[in-house]
């Protein structure tokens, strides 16, 4: 049965700390042409094999990415230990296809958990439901499996349970042998392939004893399509703690079928592709990184930014700077993000606004001809306004100038063309 208060309770950091790093990082780093080659490619387990036999990133650092995301004010963090083409990145006993048995030698895995917990960072791991490596998961006909049309492996039978007691086996190595973990992302479901088809029941009891404080997605249920029970009044065992948008961020924020406000977390790529792809030079700016992270706070919801590491274990020279500038914003604007929610003001014509409490938050995005607008407030019902940037004082202005306009507070903030931060100036309003 569905708990609201122990819910409530683990979920008080996620709705908190807003903005994590995503991972994704594999044997696909070394063709360079996206985690999803297998299947795109209609690769053999033997095509593949190569990559396999030549992983071995030695400049693998995961202190510098620890560094990095803590630099661009991010608050968790989510590992690929095992995506859809089986491999794994940490030394299960459960399959000879993992990181250990490379050259490498290295459980990435736990050297990815011990950097970010000390560097303060709160840590979670990707596990694929789907693995293309594993003999007993269905090949052909499959929707997405690199042999779902070799027509060699039509009539072939596949013991799906078997497969099933191997991946929850994996799943308990996972919330056992790696300490306390604040988040499972769980990937994902189609077709008739969801719920209970993964016995998710069973998964999810067994995950929660092990790890009870644990947050998880939704997509036992779902893909990055669909919401899930979570969304209903009588969610699952297994419907998740949030719902997963991918490559989009919802455009009224998500509620459930009563209008109640629902956790989410968007998951956004820097680029095209979530694995490295040596091609895809599409980078989004800095600057419409930092505003779309503003609407999802906005909305209720989380960022979770992915970065693909090389085959050597490096962050891409884009991604690095991406985050650098990412940082210096949130240096001195975090507070607007972290702890902060949707405001009851609408969202003004020239940005957005996030809230906390008594503290009303407006990222002004467009300048205006001279004062800066602030909507939805009242003079009587400010206590101070303050340039966030800098704790600047800013005066409520009263004069001819604004005077047409009662109902709105008016404040000065630059005295040029120009907002003091091109991006996003933050100003802080305490409400009486």
């Amino acid at each position: 049965m569905f708990n609201r208060e122990m819910y409530n309770k683990r979920m008080e950091w996620f709705k908190n700390d807003r903005f994590g790093m995503f991972i994704h990082w594999g044997l696909y780093s070394i063709p360079a042409r996206g985690e999803w080659i297998r299947s795109t490619e209609r690769m053999s387990i033997k095509d593949y094999e190569q990559y396999f036999e030549e992983f071995n990133p030695e400049s693998f650092e995961p202190e510098v990415w620890a560094k990095l995301a803590k630099e661009a004010g991010m608050k968790y963090a989510v590992l690929t230990a095992k995506h859809h083409d089986g491999f794994c990145l940490f030394d299960t006993k459960l399959t000879e296809y993992k990181s250990t048995n490379t050259k490498s030698g290295r459980d990435f895995v736990r050297e990815y958990l011990e950097a970010f917990r000390k560097e303060g960072i709160k840590v979670g791991l990707y596990f694929s439901l789907i693995d293309w490596h594993h003999p007993d998961y269905p090949h052909y006909k499959d929707m997405h499996h690199p042999m779902r049309d070799n027509k060699e492996y039509e009539g072939k039978v596949h013991n799906f349970d078997n497969y099933l007691e191997f991946m929850h086996a994996q799943v308990k190595e996972l919330c056992t042998e790696y300490g306390k973990l604040d988040m499972m992302w769980f990937d994902f479901s189609y077709g008739d392939m969801k719920g209970e088809k993964w016995q998710a029941d069973k998964l999810m009891k067994m995950v929660r004893t092990y790890q009870p404080d644990i947050i998880v997605d939704n997509r036992l249920e779902v893909s990055g399509e669909g919401f899930g029970s979570i969304a209903t009044q009588n969610p699952t065992s297994y419907s998740g703690d949030y719902v997963s948008p991918e490559q989009i961020i919802p455009p009224n924020g998500l509620f459930d079928e009563e209008g109640n406000e629902l956790a989410w977390e968007a998951c956004i790529t820097m680029n095209d592709n979530w694995g490295y792809t040596a091609l895809d030079k599409n980078f989004k700016p800095a600057s419409t990184i930092i505003k779309k992270l503003v609407e999802c706070v906005s909305k209720n919801g989380n960022m979770l930014l992915n970065i693909g590491p090389d085959a050597n274990g490096r962050i891409p020279k884009e991604s690095v700077q991406i985050l650098k500038e990412i940082g210096s914003w949130m240096k001195y604007n975090n507070k607007s993000i972290y702890g902060c929610k949707a405001s009851s003001i609408p969202k003004p014509e020239n940005g957005r606004i996030t809230q906390n409490g008594k503290k009303i938050y407006y990222h002004v995005m467009e300048n205006s001809i001279g004062y800066i607008p602030l909507y939805g407030i009242k003079t009587g019902e400010v206590e101070k306004i303050r340039l966030l940037y800098d704790g600047t004082e800013l005066k409520i202005v009263n004069n001819w100038i604004v005077n047409n306009y009662p109902d709105i507070v008016f404040v000065n903030i630059s005295k040029t063309p120009y907002l003091p931060d091109s991006i996003d100036t933050v100003v802080e309003v305490t409400i009486k």
